[in-house]
């Protein structure tokens, strides 16, 4: 094999080798774009062109959001929002429109005080996508909601969902369910009101004895009353005749 031909064989395999490397640092990147923006991945992927443009967006997303300076919440803050949504929540039974403004605003106010812009929506959008991307469907359709609400165009049951929508993205900024068990438009928690546990008729307290463990009862043979005959028998002394031939 002449020189020539060894030059010409190492160049192809640097050049294979190289593109196989291409192509895993692709991989890798998808892959970790992917993880980090879930379903938010595949939306981008079918609002743009190609693959490629949408995966330069989403790494344009992530420079961005590198750029903030984001703020963690104090347990203070935490259970004042946490109050705030609880109030709000019960609110919604009298006034459902005004509460889903109100939500707006109080999502508003707290993705503010994480350290995310509050301009533009889609501005704010592609900031939340990086952490947050799993709750932005949630947040897109509260919107949608609150925008149809502004033009009279919604109802009561879409108020509502409006406000579980609100909640899942607020839940994920503040780090835990503002209220747990509780759905606007129920009263108490469901949890805490349950029905009391009903008792088979059959069970028994446990500090009383199963009927088949009690001890059964004892009868004593009845004393029969003796009958008036014999009664006078006992009080009446029998005379008895005298011998005559003990004198």
């Amino acid at each position: 094999m002449s020189p020539t031909q060894v030059i010409v064989i190492v160049l192809v395999v640097l050049v294979v080798v190289a593109a196989l490397a291409g192509v895993g640092r692709q991989v890798a990147r998808r892959r970790a774009l992917r993880s980090r923006f879930g379903p938010e991945y595949d939306r981008v992927v079918a609002e743009r062109d190609s693959r490629a443009d949408a995966e330069r967006e989403l790494r344009d997303r992530e420079r961005r959001h590198a750029e903030l300076t984001l703020t963690p919440l104090t347990p203070e803050s935490r259970a004042r929002y946490a109050a705030a949504w609880e109030e709000l929540q019960v609110r919604f039974v009298d006034s459902p429109a005004e509460t889903v403004r109100d939500a707006d605003e109080l999502v508003g106010r707290l993705v503010a005080e994480r350290g995310y812009p509050t301009g533009d929506f889609s501005d704010q959008i592609a900031h939340l996508s990086v952490e947050h991307a799993r709750t932005l469907s949630h947040y897109r359709d509260a919107h949608e909601i609150r925008l149809r609400n502004e033009r009279g165009e919604a109802g009561t049951e879409e108020l509502r969902q409006a406000v579980v929508h609100y909640r899942a993205l607020f839940a994920d900024l503040l780090g835990a369910d503002p209220v747990a068990a509780r759905v606007p438009g129920q009263g108490a928690d469901p949890v805490a009101a349950r029905v009391p546990e009903q008792r088979d008729p059959d069970q028994q307290h446990p500090d009383q004895p199963h009927p088949e463990h009690r001890r059964p009862e004892q009868h004593h043979p009845e004393q029969r009353q003796p009958d008036s005959a014999s009664r006078e028998a006992k009080q009446t002394p029998v005379d008895r005749p005298h011998d005559v031939t003990s004198r």
